[in-house]
């Protein structure tokens, strides 16, 4: 599932004229970059959910071949991150699956992190993998952090006065399971991840190469820096 629907209110001028999935960083859509990667790591179909200027966006993906496109509609109401994966549950299936913002973007190290992503999830142990950045070292972060992880790669939450050493990246696998007893209508996802922390499944996988956090106009100019620097 890419997340398509917010409304990119940090990304102004853009905001209010081009949806934040369709902004363009090196010439390319930022969307576009995640389902080329969810492409080549195998992924034949991805649920784009769509609310801000969800025309623009439809429009954009109507051609793609690779992955098949399926829309999820939430023009009528904002769902959030999780009541949005809850509305498009059918359509994922009954089985763990890919969910990845549609602003995130990454150079990959040797290894592309999504089929690292897939290579590390344990259905046993893990309700949910996340792919977890070095906030010191990211690309356009000024946060103080999301998470601690512990040897065996279990998340703990940062506290409200502490810096955490890695940041969500914005892509994951995630369980139906981890969804359970969420009802439909908006809902965050933030909750989730504290309900598996308690029960001691919520997972990281750290970055192998560089993320860089495009949230606003400001930052593109240092991902498109980035980007070129990593082909020199």
């Amino acid at each position: 599932m890419v997340l398509a629907a917010g409304l990119g209110t940090r990304m102004r001028p853009h905001n209010g004229q081009i949806p934040k999935p369709l902004v363009t960083v090196g010439g390319k859509a930022l969307i576009d970059y995640v389902l080329d990667r969810l492409a080549d790591a195998g992924v034949e179909r991805a649920v784009v959910n769509v609310h801000h200027l969800a025309d623009q966006i439809e429009r954009h993906l109507a051609a793609r071949q690779r992955p098949q496109i399926v829309i999820s509609d939430e023009r009528t109401a904002l769902l959030g991150t999780g009541g949005g994966v809850v509305k498009a549950m059918s359509a994922l299936g009954g089985g763990p699956f890919f969910h990845v913002n549609s602003d995130t973007i990454w150079i990959d190290g040797v290894a592309p992190n999504l089929m690292r992503l897939a290579r590390a999830f344990d259905a046993a142990r893990m309700d949910a993998l996340l792919l977890l950045a070095p906030a010191a070292t990211s690309i356009g972060y000024v946060g103080r952090g999301d998470f601690t992880m512990t040897a065996d790669g279990r998340l703990v939450r940062r506290a409200e006065r502490e810096v955490a050493p890695f940041v969500y990246a914005g892509a994951a696998i995630l369980t139906p399971a981890f969804f359970a007893g969420v009802p439909e209508g908006p809902s965050s996802m933030s909750p989730l991840f504290d309900r598996a922390v308690a029960v001691e499944r919520l997972y990281g996988l750290r970055l192998e190469g560089l993320w860089m956090h495009v949230g606003t106009p400001d930052a593109i100019k240092a991902a498109e820096a980035a980007l070129v620097a990593s082909v020199a």
